[in-house]
């Protein structure tokens, strides 16, 4: 595929229909009302000369070159700041605009260096073409005389340099980080011929509040903001529209290449959850994909404490299969089982799982999911009717009233932010729940109405309350909950019980009454109040419950059904939607159809060709606990690290150890690969062929920009595995398999191939009654009928903390890294992040002798780590926090087993722990520190 240009109209689209009809050059166009004359040009294939002006980002009107002219108007306006009216005749070439243009151009030029056949932007730079546009032959003022030609270069970023020398001033840099990034890290400093952009009082783009999104490198019209890979190895040649393999929201990015090497990662505009925005992750951090740790070649081992041995495809899975078929006709059909990946396609883990049920024999099939959002799955399907979230990215531009529920989504799902934060600056409301004090609770042009800091572990207390007053001071939807739906008289009669009032709830979870009344006031009382959720709210011991509890919130307020509104997880990996869609769970096969449903069962078995069990398989601490038993011998583990990111390290090790078989599917020798006897390469986002589901449920090609470098796709890998098993799966092509999927999973029974490069993408459901997607669930009435109150009485965690254990520890993520880390650690992304630390208060630093900068002890009841301080006032006295991106810290060492109890997810975010000074900052050790306090105290 050739470079892929998208066409710029210059400002951008307005809402409503084409009321306003204008001649521009005597071409008739009708546009929305508010359309620019610039815009309406480019609707008619006229485009005007422009250099500041862009469709992402508002008008600036500052470049002067796209002057036009107006019949019965004065002067010569810039097309893009002026409006359009009925009737308007505009020209936008005639002898008085081109002398003026050329004007304009030749003073650009003149501070600009004429190095563009050595331009690393030489083709795909603007001020270029403008000066071809605009016919300009000659400059008269000269080069001699003041110019900015010596200004110096800004290398600081591991990404893109700043070379000051080429910029023309233009502004778009900086509106890009204020409108569409929302960190307004630049600024324009000095007047006249003295202005320049700066990174702020810091220096450099290093030392500045930039988070190092691209959105300025994207919006820069020449070479002043460059990638290092495009000086490196030239302007790509090729595109390939793909999707992006981080987080959950799903970007959209034309990879662009030279031959089969990745140049650049470009957002997409058209991209349905990005809208042509990204984050640093998906825009730069792609290189993992050609590390030199890559493993590429299949390794076995009889055992895990031998060397590995390289072998060839067929010998690595005549290995595996030969062994999976010993260990079962030794321990039984359900000895074995799988863990499919959120990282791998909706096609490689459909494939998983059909292997396990039709070929394995067993239900012994889970995914990461069961650690991150499996209560989404289990709340939002009792209470709606479905296991995923109700709204589309977009909707968040109608909400009034937004509440945050143990999310941060600024660092783990940056682009949504950017919409969100830029719905609150055009002053919609926002609610904070979160016991650690997030960014979005006070950052440029943004403060929260309300955040109300709890104590770790006490969500259920605070939803119940919040819904406490919703129904004692008369502002229920009651319209809304006798239409549509069932339970609501005796789960308001259980919510008004005075345990779940405020004032009850203020001692448990450490909220002023005051402000639980005052939010719950302002989300209740909001035309359109939305619920935005992460992990913060499912990794408890009442994941499950808080989940219900917030789908009674929002059906007790009317707020489900349209735009702006509704219960929305923000998931944590890219596919984690569609894994769970794909059947991975034990107990359900695809489409959350449970294994007890006989209809069901016949269709897979007619079409697989073999019987499936009627009961669930185990969940993924079932596995553990069976193989330290002895009764669970063999696991496949598709693209998951289970041995770094699952809770209670030192339990999840020896049940690895305890397996006769080990199978590990992914791209580095991992933490859990140190436990396996077969690693099995796998392949990079940019060369899967396939879909991702997004946390909206956005279904998005993912297409190969190269062969996979292992020589095979994962699909196939798991087809041949299972035909050395004696099964004969086999696919010509992944979209084979989605045809599969498509006929027998009703949501996705009009998905395929074809339709997604024709539409871009669609939201499931996807089906007869609706075509081209579900942009918006529960419209008119809910999936399972009627919505269903549930009543949700607060348990507390039996996790808490003691005299040996006395601060509570929760855990999170960084911007700059990924999951386990193993990614974006073999990226330049290291320099924001090269460790885990530990945030700990002041006042508990104090206390423990415990300076900024200092090694410490965190230990639990399960196990000890450690790392450095960094003390900060974020979370409350009695709260620790860490990220968990670092193998070499090891942060679920110290996590315990206590889990969710609808669901098995790990209670990540209440452990007691203890935390203690190993050696200071200055080199000192804990217990000389401890003999200089004592003789000072002496």
């Amino acid at each position: 595929m050739a470079l892929i240009k998208e066409p710029d109209l210059g400002t951008p689209g307005r809402p409503g229909e084409p009321t306003v009809t204008v001649q521009v050059d005597g071409m008739s166009v009708a546009v929305p009302e508010g359309t620019s004359v610039m815009r309406a040009a480019a609707l008619t294939g006229i485009d005007i000369p422009k250099l500041c002006a862009t469709d992402t980002l508002e008008a600036f009107g500052s470049c002067r070159l796209c002057l036009v002219e107006i019949d019965g108007r004065k002067g010569t306006p810039a097309s893009c700041t002026t409006p359009v009216t009925e009737g308007m005749r505009v020209s936008t070439q005639t002898p008085k605009l081109e002398k003026l243009r050329q004007g304009v151009m030749e003073l650009y030029i003149s501070d600009h260096p004429l190095d563009c056949l050595t331009c690393s932007a030489n083709g795909d730079c603007e001020l270029q073409d403008m000066s071809g546009t605009v016919g300009l032959r000659e400059v008269r003022y000269g080069y001699e005389g003041e110019n900015h030609l010596d200004a110096p270069k800004d290398t600081s970023n591991p990404y893109f340099d700043f070379d000051a020398s080429k910029c023309i001033v233009c502004s778009r840099c900086v509106r890009a980080c204020d409108e569409v990034q929302g960190t307004f890290a630049l600024t324009i400093e000095g007047r006249g011929f003295e202005s320049k952009v700066s990174p702020g009082a810091g220096g450099s783009f290093m030392e500045s509040d930039c988070v190092s999104c691209g959105a300025c490198v994207q919006a820069c019209p020449t070479a002043t903001l460059q990638e290092r890979s495009v000086v490196d190895l030239g302007m790509p040649s090729r595109s390939v529209i793909t999707t992006c393999a981080y987080c959950g929201v799903g970007c959209s990015f034309k990879a662009e290449l030279r031959g089969d090497q990745v140049v650049r990662m470009v957002p997409y505009k058209d991209g349905g959850a990005n809208e042509g925005h990204s984050c640093v992750k998906g825009r730069f951090a792609f290189g993992y994909a050609t590390h030199p740790d890559r493993v590429l070649r299949p390794k076995v081992r009889e055992r895990i404490t031998d060397p590995w041995r390289e072998v060839e495809w067929d010998e690595a899975i005549g290995f595996v299969g030969t062994r999976l078929r010993d260990i079962q006709a030794r321990h039984g059909t359900g000895s074995i089982g799988a863990i499919t990946s959120s990282r791998c396609t909706n096609e490689e883990v459909y494939v998983v799982q059909k292997m396990v049920r039709a070929v394995f024999g067993n239900n012994n099939v889970d995914t990461c999911a069961r650690v991150c959002h499996s209560p989404t799955g289990y709340g939002l399907k009792q209470t709606f009717g479905t296991s995923a979230g109700t709204q589309d990215f977009k909707s968040v531009a109608k909400a009034d009233v937004i509440v945050l529920i143990g999310a941060n989504p600024t660092d783990g799902h940056p682009v949504f932010a950017s919409r969100m934060k830029r719905r609150l600056r055009e002053g919609a409301q926002l609610i904070v729940i979160d016991p650690r004090r997030i960014d979005l609770v006070r950052s440029p042009h943004i403060e929260a109405a309300h955040h109300l800091q709890l104590a770790p572990g006490t969500n259920v207390a605070i939803v119940n309350a919040l819904a406490h007053v919703v129904v004692t001071e008369g502002l229920a939807d009651l319209d809304f909950a006798a239409e549509r739906c069932e339970g609501f008289d005796e789960w308001a009669e259980f919510i008004a019980r005075p345990e779940n009032s405020p004032e009850a709830v203020e001692p448990i979870s450490g909220v002023p009454a005051a402000e639980l009344r005052a939010a719950a006031r302002l989300y209740a009382s909001a035309p359109n109040g939305a619920i935005y959720y992460g992990l913060g709210v499912t990794e408890h011991s009442q994941g499950s419950t808080m989940v219900m509890g917030m789908a009674n919130l929002a059906m007790a307020t009317g707020n489900i059904g349209r735009e702006g509104v509704g219960v929305n997880p923000l998931r944590g990996q890219n596919n984690v939607q569609g894994s769970c869609d794909m059947g991975s769970f034990p107990h359900e096969l695809p489409g959350y159809r449970h294994v007890s449903d006989d209809a069901v069962r016949t269709v897979f078995e007619n079409l697989w060709g073999s019987p499936i069990l009627d009961e669930p398989g185990l969940r993924i601490p079932n596995m553990f606990d069976a193989a330290i038993d002895g009764s669970f011998r063999a696991l496949y583990v598709q693209g998951e690290d289970i041995a770094q990111s699952d809770p209670n390290t030192k339990h999840v090790t020896a049940a690895l150890e305890a397996m006769e078989l080990v199978v590990v599917q992914d791209l580095f020798e991992n933490e859990t690969a140190k436990y396996a006897h077969v690693l099995l390469p796998g392949t990079s986002f940019l060369e899967k062929d396939g879909t991702f589901t997004n946390a909206e449920r956005r279904i998005n090609r993912v297409r190969p920009v190269m062969a996979p470098k292992t020589g095979k796709h994962e699909w196939q890998i798991v087809c041949e595995v299972a035909q050395a098993m004696g099964y004969d799966m086999h696919y010509d092509h992944s979209r084979e398999i989605m045809d599969e999927i498509a006929a027998t999973t009703p949501t996705f029974a009009g998905v395929s191939f074809d339709k997604l490069d024709k539409l871009g993408s669609v939201q499931w459901p996807c089906n007869e009654s609706a075509p081209e997607g579900t942009p918006i669930m529960h419209v008119g009435q809910f999936v399972r009928g009627r919505g269903h109150f549930v009543q949700t009485a607060f348990v507390p965690t039996e996790e808490r903390s003691t005299r040996r254990f006395p601060l509570i520890l929760t855990t999170g993520r960084i911007l700059s890294q990924y999951n386990v880390g193993a990614q974006t650690r073999r990226t330049a992304n290291v320099v924001w992040h090269p460790e885990d630390l530990l945030e700990i208060h002041p006042h508990d630093a104090e206390v423990r002798g415990i300076s900024d900068g200092d090694t410490v002890s965190l230990a639990s009841r399960v196990g000890e780590t450690t790392l450095r301080a960094r003390i900060v006032d974020r979370m409350p006295v009695g709260v620790v926090y860490t990220t968990f991106h670092h193998p070499v810290t090891g942060a679920n060492v110290v996590t315990t087993e206590n889990s969710d109890w609808a669901t098995n997810c790990p209670e990540y975010k209440v452990t007691a722990v203890q935390v203690g000074l190993k050696q200071s900052a200055s080199g000192r050790s804990a217990e000389a520190t401890a003999r200089d306090l004592q003789t000072l105290s002496d």
